[in-house]
């Protein structure tokens, strides 16, 4: 069958291949990489369901069972007929259109049904370009929201140690100062409030010493700290820890007691990965400020949101500037907007609860043998996330190259070997990919 998708003619697939290889590495900046590139990515030249098709065979594999999800964001696997189609129709329409001064019906409905999925509260909705983007916002909200009260002494933010939140500015501020891949930056950076990382363990009982730790760090901060902003029960690039949701309620608490705001980064945990639509659900709480994306579009666009409460809004309105000073270029982009109302639709339009606890069930079993290996400290599974830790810091390359033999995609990272499979994802192909880490464990 000939390709849907050749570079140029298929009988110089080889060659155009290498050329792409050498112009990637000269002139290409990958994600936390060199330049000019010191590996040869590998080409992917078309994606449907859960695999990814290469250009050219790697490690004798013609296709890869995609293991990441593109970092989260393809939950519905790749080339999604309903997906296509909403992105299809309103291309037919309009694909971009300046949102300052006008609106349009693609971003609205986004915004009602965000709010009518989220956390009861949260009524207002800041659509911006990317996940680090909403941080940015979600900060820039509650600074501005102090402000407007008065309160111009309330610049901090605390946060607990393992979190990761974005490669901007303020977002990088409260990613782990010490362990984190922001420590270039230290004494540049705003300098924040850093708790202790909450105890490990999604069923492990809350620690009652360690509540009274976050107690005393609010409490000694109360007066300048605008905000609190953690990852609410899974801390994903800062390490894949996971903590008890009923840490949540102990800092919603404490914020609602010392006046402080509260911030959930639930970029990465929204939209059903934990197995709670969102991990603040777990809890049973509302934040003051919710940001959202990766797999807000399910994958195929940029998107990003920060929702506030009634509270905030009003309270920034009511100030000598009355409006949020932040306005992106592409805010409320019309396909973008489109993709993510049918993203959403087709997620809650099936069991996805059911889907994502057959893929826990899934990792539970095949990662569990990882603990035998040599080299292995922990297994973690919750929802469709599975991360085995080692010892020592992983060997990108060898384990990359080990699990590519075994026909699937991952992307170690520090001591990490981690999967969040796409919901879609087969028993077979789920079965495959942990067959992938244990090969990747071992000679990474």
């Amino acid at each position: 069958m000939r390709d849907p998708f050749p570079l140029h003619d298929p009988l110089d697939r080889m060659s155009d291949t290498a050329q792409l290889i050498d112009l990637d590495r000269q002139h290409v900046w990958h994600p936390y990489g060199p330049m000019p590139g010191r590996q040869e990515n590998l080409v992917v030249s078309s994606a449907s369901g859960v695999r990814l098709r290469l250009a050219a065979p790697a490690q004798g594999q013609e296709e890869l069972v995609d293991g990441m999800s593109s970092w989260w964001s393809a939950i519905h696997g790749y080339n999604h007929p309903v997906l296509n189609e909403a992105a299809t129709a309103q291309l037919g329409r309009m694909s971009h259109v300046m949102f300052g001064g006008l609106t349009h019906e693609p971003a609205v409905r986004l915004a009602a049904k965000l709010v009518e999925i989220t956390p009861a509260g949260l009524e207002h909705v800041f659509l911006a370009d990317s996940g680090s983007v909403s941080v940015e916002v979600a900060v820039k909200m509650c600074l501005q929201y102090w402000r407007s009260l008065g309160r111009t002494g309330k610049t901090r933010l605390l946060t607990w140690r393992g979190g990761y939140h974005g490669d901007t500015w303020q977002p990088m501020a409260v990613c782990d100062p010490d362990g984190g891949m922001h420590e270039l930056w230290q004494g540049h950076l705003p300098q924040q409030v850093f708790a202790d990382a909450p105890p490990g363990g999604f069923e492990t009982p809350v620690d009652p010493a360690y509540a009274d730790h976050l107690r005393a760090m609010v409490a000694a901060h109360a007066d300048e700290l605008a905000a609190v902003i953690v990852e609410p029960v899974v801390q994903g690039a800062g390490g894949m820890r996971f903590h008890n949701p009923g840490y949540l309620r102990v800092l919603r608490e404490l914020c609602d007691e010392y006046g402080v705001l509260l911030i959930l980064d639930e970029i990465a945990t929204g939209f059903g990965r934990t197995g709670a639509l969102f991990a603040a659900d777990h809890a049973g709480i509302t934040p003051d400020v919710m940001c959202l994306g990766k797999s807000l579009t399910g994958g195929y666009l940029t998107l990003a949101a920060t929702l506030c409460t009634r509270r905030v809004a009003d309270g920034i309105s009511r100030g000598e500037v009355p409006v949020l000073a932040h306005g992106p270029t592409f805010m409320g982009n019309p396909l973008a907007a489109a993709v993510a109302l049918a993203s959403i639709d087709l997620l809650l339009g099936q069991d996805w609860a059911g889907e994502v606890k057959r893929i826990e069930a899934g990792l539970r079993e095949g990662l569990e043998g990882a603990r035998a290996l040599p080299g292995v400290r922990d297994v973690r599974v919750l929802g469709a996330l599975g991360a085995v830790q080692l010892d020592h810091p992983v060997d990108v390359w060898a384990a990359t190259r080990a699990a590519v033999r075994e026909g699937v995609w991952v992307r170690p990272f520090r001591d990490l070997i981690y999967v969040m499979p796409p919901y879609v994802t087969g028993d077979a192909d789920l079965a495959r990919i942990c067959q992938a880490v244990l090969a990747a464990a071992q000679e990474g």
